[in-house]
């Protein structure tokens, strides 16, 4: 390996000494402030430079290479039980590393331009090199503690950063939300872990990897449920999704970082990560399959009645997580992190080229209200939107682009990982639980199809067509003339994603995909020849024919939901075309619009008992029991202390008096016993 390796904490500890260096600063300096050119770039080199560090380390290591552990000193120490600062290096780690710093850096490239004029450009600049480092710590952690730090601080940065603009009530809550919601995975993570420790008497991951066989059954049942418990909560699954697409009130760069490069996919990474002990208990790996299966279908149903351009993309990053723990749950774990990957790649890709469509309608409405014109419309509203590809020529073909990566059009990234899922869910079909499986890449099928399906109508919507706003608002005739595409800053980053975005998945292209038309019969797959060693993904076990006709399936399901979509939404034919949608589907459509009424039933059945029984309860008892001991106490304290202040006269004498007094009662008590 490189001796880059030996140097592998310096990936961690250079994004936090640019949070440390533009917070501190900024803190202090109101002049420092001011330098957003200098802190957007400090801040994106803190980035960037680990990004080109994992890449020598990634060029060092070969698909054979043995793990390297660096420790650097040890953390906590009580009794027998120790726990190192201590980095892991393997080909599951730094392929992590390098999407998270990649595509991080390039979102950070992308919010100079951004959050240019946002007064809190220097805490929000510090906030994202926090959430990069604490992710960093997540994916290279050698132990399950140092994890949990990394996993928890993730979670901090969600809040700090989903509800930047603080003032704003809904954005607040919403970053309230995140953080409550994850705490409730997180508790079972913890757990989890408890379980762990008393199975193998550490939390080291080579311990752990080890001693596998040696944890009782149900423990092993246990931990592989609670560890999934609180992937739910950071990938945002049945039933603990409903934070994720509330996540939309934060910044557009903080959207795209948390859905596409960093904190959705740590529960996926850390399944993955797992994956030895998941294989033991066939029964978690169902129930993993099915929740996953069932937030693909649930997000993709809603993402078809949402108007707000980036709650689609919320639901579509929902329903793609689903995707990834379908495949989780049948085995493929390769296949999963093939996806997380490629989607990392066109979902990045699409939120950003969702800000830049929101930065351009923000110019409008300003424009207007410069004109005089006392305008108000929702910029996040595709139905003011329509006919953009004219004014945003770059914003545009990279979200096309990406758009179909998305829906699984070959030979995009997106078509790969897709259709490795699927196989995976199918081959799993051939197994125990075989029914069921084929049940779910049942339902699999239909979300790819509502995928493409639902994407296309946000791309139609929102680009193809005449420009809506003069015609919904009067008062707005001639705004087209206040639209212009976003400055290079941001665009330059969407055009390396949109590339990405197109040739991402020839890194797990198929072996009979090649050496059917090669005659090779070569491992041509690159990433399953990288991550085989450090997972424990079953082969696939089906023919060849039956290898082409899930792959042919694949592609009619894509192309058919495109040329659907085209069909119904294209020239302005949106809101018609809902309509009609609604009429068909009736109640279940509304079911869909109000998002199965999910948050109505969490408010019913736990917020508001809760709140409840804080006020009638909880809060008496604070009031009558803890305040009234609180009370009692310093009235006690208070009686004494008025009574003994008569004895602090100021009088030396007094004091002399009492000082012999005290002497002379000793004595007595020493002489007569």
């Amino acid at each position: 390996m490189s001796v880059l390796t030996e140097y592998v904490w310096l990936i961690v500890a250079i994004p936090l000494l640019g949070f440390l260096i533009n917070g501190l600063l900024g803190l202090s300096s109101e002049g420092y402030r001011k330098q957003k050119t200098l802190i957007g770039s400090l801040a994106t080199v803190a980035v960037f430079i680990p990004f080109l560090m994992a890449v020598g380390i990634f060029f060092s290591m070969g698909a054979d290479s043995e793990a390297v552990v660096v420790r650097l000193f040890t953390w906590i120490e009580a009794g027998d039980f120790t726990s190192d600062i201590a980095y892991r290096v393997d080909q599951l780690s730094i392929l992590m590393v390098l999407f998270v710093t990649g595509v991080g850096a390039l979102i950070h490239l992308y919010s100079m331009g951004y959050m240019k004029d946002d007064e809190g450009y220097w805490k929000f600049f510090a906030y994202m090199n926090l959430f990069i480092f604490a992710m960093l710590n997540l994916v290279l952690a050698n132990n399950l503690l140092l994890l949990f730090l990394g996993w928890e601080g993730v979670g901090l940065c969600s809040y700090l950063l989903i509800g930047f603009w603080y003032g704003d009530m809904v954005k607040s809550e919403a970053g309230q939300k995140a953080f409550i919601y994850n705490r409730v995975g997180d508790f079972a993570f913890l757990i989890a872990m408890f379980l762990v420790f008393v199975s193998v008497g550490s939390l080291d991951f080579d311990v752990i990897f080890a001693g596998l066989s040696q944890i009782p059954g149900d423990y092993v049942f246990w931990i592989a449920i609670l560890m999934f418990i609180g992937a739910t909560g950071k990938s945002a699954q049945i039933p603990l999704f409903v934070w994720l697409p509330d996540a939309m009130a934060g910044p557009t760069p903080v959207s795209a970082l948390i859905h596409a490069a960093t904190m959705v996919t740590s529960g996926i990474y850390l399944i993955a990560r797992f994956s030895g002990l998941y294989v033991l208990t066939p029964e978690v790996m169902l129930f993993v399959a099915v929740i996953g299966a069932l937030t693909a279908i649930v997000a993709a149903t809603i993402a078809l009645t949402q108007y707000d351009i980036k709650r689609v993309l919320a639901y579509s990053t929902v329903s793609q997580l689903g995707f990834m723990f379908l495949a989780l749950g049948s085995g493929g774990f390769i296949a999963a992190m093939f996806h997380v990957v490629t989607h990392a790649f066109f979902k990045a890709c699409l939120f950003l080229g969702s800000g830049s469509v929101i930065h351009a309608m923000h110019h409008v409405e300003h424009k207007l209200h410069d004109k005089g014109k006392d305008v108000h419309f929702d910029v996040q509203d595709m139905r003011f939107m329509g006919g953009l590809r004219e004014y945003m020529p770059s914003t545009y073909k990279t979200f096309l682009l990406s758009t179909f990566a998305i829906a699984g059009i070959p030979i995009f990234s997106g078509f790969f990982s897709k259709d490795e899922i699927l196989a995976m869910v199918f081959n799993a079909g051939l197994g125990q639980y075989g029914t069921v499986y084929f049940f779910l890449w049942g339902i699999a099928v239909v979300t790819a199809f509502l995928t493409a399906f639902y994407m296309f109508r946000l791309t139609l919507t929102t680009f193809h067509g005449s420009f809506k706003l003069p015609k919904l608002i009067g008062a707005a005739e001639g705004s087209e003339k206040y639209l212009h595409e976003s400055p290079v800053s941001m665009t330059s980053a969407l055009w390396v994603l949109a590339v990405l975005a197109v040739i991402g998945g020839l890194m797990g292209v198929p072996d009979f995909f090649v050496s059917t038309f090669t005659g090779e019969s070569a491992h041509i797959n690159w990433l399953h020849g990288w991550l085989e060693g450090v997972t424990h993904e079953p082969p696939l076990i089906l023919s060849y024919a039956v290898k082409w006709t899930l792959l042919a399936l694949a592609i009619v399901v894509a192309v058919s939901a495109v040329i659907l979509a085209y069909k119904v939404y294209d020239h302005d034919r949106g809101v018609a075309t809902d309509a009609a949608i609604a009429k068909r589907f009736g109640g279940l459509y509304d079911l869909w619009s109000d998002k199965y009424n999910v948050d109505e039933i969490y408010e019913t059945t736990i917020i508001n008992p809760l709140v409840k029984v804080s006020d009638r309860v909880l809060a008496v008892f604070d009031i009558k029991i803890i305040d009234g001991f609180v009370n009692f106490v310093g009235a006690f304290v208070r009686f004494f202390g008025g009574l003994f202040r008569y004895f602090q006269t100021g009088v030396t004498q007094n004091y002399a008096f009492a000082l012999v007094l005290g002497v002379v009662v000793v004595l007595g008590m020493l002489i007569f016993g």
